[in-house]
C-alpha cells in the first residue's frame, strides 16, 4: 500500500510478540481506519508502536492516526524525533502536510526539502540518494510532495512557483486529479496553456491503452469551459459517461460562459436535485441564480447552506451574493469578507466583493477587488471586463479599452465583452467599428438556444440605435429603440431616443408623443422637458390653429352695439399672437445621455 515503509524481516512472517501476532492487530488497525473509527486505530497503533520495538512501519501508521484525530503537532513530532522526516519521503510528506494543516506554510515547506540537516532537496530534483530500506516507495510519493509544496506556494501567494509544482505532480501522475484540478478549478492558465499542458502529458507511457481515451476526455472536458455547449461530444465508447454528474456540470459551466443562463439553470437545478450540495455545481448555480434574479431561491439555498456548511466559502459567497442581488451592498460587503478570509484564493467571492463597490461607485475599492479576481483567475476573463468598465466609468477610455482587448482574446465570443467594446468605440466616434460590434454581440444572443432576448440586453439594443441615428439611418434606429422598449418598457430614455430620432425626421408630431411617454415615468428628465418644449414651439409656428379655415376673419353684420360686461372687456387685439420670426428653433442633433 502506498506509503507503507517496508521492511524484508516483517514479509517473511507475522511477528509474535510474547505470543501476541502483531500482524493480526496491524490489520485492525487498518481496518478502524477504513471504518473511521479512528481513536479505535489510534489506540492499537500506539500499542504496536512499543511491542514492535518502534518498527519505522508501525511509527508511520501510528502517525496517520495521530494526523487523522486531528492532533498534527504530535505526529509531526513523532516523525521528527524517530528522524524518520529525513530518511523516508512518506513519512517527510505526512510531517509537512500536519504543519500545512496548522497554516505554518513555510515549517511544512522546510520540511518538504530537507533530506538531514546539511541537505535540502532542490524542487523538482530527483532524489541523488541510495534509498534506505525503509523508503522504496518514494518515487510513489514524488507527485504528492509536489503537490503539497504547491499548495504551500499558493496559501504563500507565490502562484507562480505553484503553477509549476502542480504541473510537475501531474507530469509525475497523470491520475493526479488534484492537481489537474487545481490548475483549472483556480483558474491558474491560459486557454493556450491548458492546452499545451495536456499535449505534453505522458498519457501514453503512464496509462494502459484503454485508459488513454478516458483520461484524455476528462480533463479536456473540464478545460474547454468556453466552447460552444453544441459542440460538446461524449465518445461512443464512453457514453456511460453523459450522465455523470462531472460531465454534466461542465455542461453547464460552458452554457454560462456562453451566456445560455436559462439552459445553464435547468442543468444546475437538475444537478442539485440529485446532489443538493455539490461542490463543483453550487458557484455556477449561485452565479446563474443572480443572473437570472431568483432571490428567493438563493435565500433558500444561502441559508441551507451556511446551517450544514459554516466553514466552507461558497456558504458565505451564497449570503454575500443575495445581499448584491437585492441592492444592499454594505451586508454583502461584510459576507463576502468571510468568504475571502476562509479561502484567499477563492476567486469568485473576490469578484462579487468588487461588484459590491461597483454599486456605489467606489471604483477605486472595486478595481482594487478586480484586479486580486484577476491575478487569482489568470484563465478567466470576467475580471479584466470588470476592471476595464471600472476605468471606463472614470473616463479612463484607453485603459478600459486595454483590459477589453485582454478579455476578449480569451472569451472571444463573449457578448458583455463585444457590448463594452462597442460601447468604447461609440466614445471615441468610431460609429461603424461600434455598429460591428454591436452586431456582433447581438447575433451570438439572437443564436443562444434561439430563445427571446432578456431584458438585461435592453442597453445593447438601445446603444444600437444610437448608432444607427449617429450614421443617420434613422429607420434602423428606430427598430432598434422600439425592440429595447418592448424588453423593458417602463424606462423613459428609451422613449427620450425614439422622440428625439423622429425630431431629425422631422415628424415633430410623434416626437411629442414620446416625449410625454418618457416625462410620464420620470417627470424630471431635463432632455425630455427642453426637446419637448422645443418641439412645442415649433409646432406652434407651423401650424394652423384651425386647419383649413380662411386666415381672414369674415365681416358680420352689427344690428346694434353690443354691450360688454366689465369682466369681459378686452379688445381682441389683445389675444391675437404674434409669434417672432426667430421663435421658430432649428433643432439641432445633440449627444443623447446613452
Amino acid at each position: 500500500m502506498a506509503g507503507e515503509v517496508e521492511n524484508p524481516q516483517m514479509n517473511e512472517k507475522p511477528a509474535l510478540v510474547s505470543g501476541i501476532n502483531l500482524g493480526r492487530l496491524r490489520e485492525k488497525v487498518k481496518f478502524y481506519i477504513e471504518k473511521h473509527q479512528y481513536e479505535s486505530a489510534l489506540f492499537w497503533a500506539d500499542k504496536i508502536v512499543s511491542l514492535s520495538n518502534g518498527n519505522p512501519d508501525d511509527v508511520y501508521w501510528y502517525a496517520q492516526t495521530l494526523y487523522l484525530t486531528g492532533q498534527y503537532h504530535r505526529a509531526s513530532q513523532l516523525l521528527k524525533s524517530k528522524k524518520l522526516d529525513k530518511t523516508n519521503s512518506s513519512c517527510r510528506y505526512l510531517a509537512a502536510k500536519c504543519h500545512f494543516e496548522c497554516k505554518e506554510w513555510q515549517t511544512a515547506l522546510n520540511i518538504l526539502d530537507m533530506v538531514d540537516n546539511n541537505s535540502y532537496l532542490p524542487s523538482f530534483s530527483k532524489h541523488n540518494l541510495t534509498e534506505s530500506l525503509f523508503d522504496q516507495s518514494n518515487k510513489e510519493v514524488e507527485h504528492s510532495i509536489n503537490l503539497l509544496r504547491g499548495r504551500i506556494y499558493e496559501a504563500m501567494d507565490n502562484r507562480n512557483l505553484a503553477v509549476d509544482c502542480f504541473r510537475e505532480a501531474l507530469r509525475q501522475d497523470v491520475y493526479c486529479f488534484e492537481a489537474f484540478d487545481m490548475l483549472v478549478h483556480h483558474h491558474m492558465l491560459s486557454a493556450q496553456e491548458e492546452r499545451e499542458l495536456l499535449d505534453t502529458l505522458p498519457f501514453a507511457i503512464q496509462c494502459p491503452i484503454e485508459d488513454v481515451e478516458l483520461i484524455r476526455y476528462l480533463y479536456e472536458n473540464r478545460v474547454k469551459k468556453y466552447d460552444k455547449p453544441k459542440d460538446h461530444r461524449v465518445p461512443g465508447t464512453l457514453a456511460c459517461l453523459k450522465d455523470n454528474m462531472d460531465i454534466v456540470v461542465n455542461l453547464a459551466e460552458k452554457n454560462y460562459y456562453n451566456c445560455d443562463f436559462r439552459e445553464c439553470y435547468k442543468i444546475t437545478t437538475r444537478v442539485m436535485s440529485n446532489d443538493p450540495y455539490n461542490s463543483q455545481c453550487l458557484p455556477i448555480h449561485i452565479a446563474v441564480l443572480v443572473e437570472l434574479k431568483k432571490a428567493k431561491d438563493l435565500f433558500y439555498l444561502s441559508h441551507k447552506l451556511v446551517d450544514l456548511y459554516p466553514n466552507d466559502p461558497v456558504s458565505w459567497f451564497a449570503v454575500g451574493c443575495y445581499y448584491l442581488l437585492t441592492e444592499k451592498s454594505e451586508p454583502a460587503r461584510r459576507y463576502l469578507s468571510k468568504a475571502t478570509t476562509l479561502d484567499r484564493v477563492y476567486g469568485p467571492a473576490w469578484l462579487a466583493f468588487g461588484h459590491s463597490f461597483a454599486a456605489e461607485n467606489e471604483h477605486d475599492q472595486a478595481m482594487v477587488a478586480y484586479f486580486t479576481a484577476s491575478q487569482l483567475m489568470k484563465g478567466c476573463h470576467l475580471p479584466l471586463l470588470y476592471i476595464g468598465l471600472e476605468h471606463g466609468l472614470t473616463n479612463n477610455f484607453k485603459l478600459a479599452e486595454r483590459f477589453f482587448s485582454q478579455a476578449l482574446t480569451i472569451a472571444p465570443e463573449d457578448p458583455f465583452v463585444l457590448h463594452e467594446m462597442g460601447v468604447i468605440a461609440f466614445k471615441s466616434q468610431e460609429w461603424g467599428t461600434a455598429e460591428r460590434y454591436f452586431m456582433d454581440a447581438l447575433r451570438i444572443l439572437e443564436n443562444i438556444g434561439q430563445q427571446v432576448i432578456v431584458e438585461k440586453w435592453e442597453p445593447l439594443l438601445n446603444n444600437l440605435g444610437h448608432v444607427y441615428r449617429k450614421l443617420r439611418n434613422y429607420d434602423k434606429s428606430l427598430e432598434y429603440h422600439k425592440r429595447a422598449g418592448i424588453l423593458s418598457p417602463q424606462n423613459p430614455s428609451t422613449y427620450s431616443a425614439i422622440g428625439y430620432t423622429y425630431v431629425l425626421m422631422g415628424d415633430n408630431l410623434m416626437a411629442v408623443d414620446y416625449f410625454h411617454k418618457a416625462l410620464g415615468i420620470r417627470r424630471d428628465d431635463q432632455f425630455s422637458t427642453t426637446m419637448l418644449s422645443s418641439v412645442i414651439e415649433t409646432l406652434m409656428s407651423e401650424m394652423d390653429p384651425c386647419e383649413g379655415a380662411s386666415e381672414d376673419f369674415p365681416a358680420f353684420p352689427t344690428p346694434g352695439k353690443l354691450e360688454f360686461s366689465h369682466s369681459s372687456s378686452q379688445e381682441l387685439s389683445d389675444l391675437d399672437i404674434n409669434p417672432e420670426d426667430n421663435s421658430s428653433m432649428a433643432i439641432e442633433e445633440v449627444d443623447m445621455d446613452d
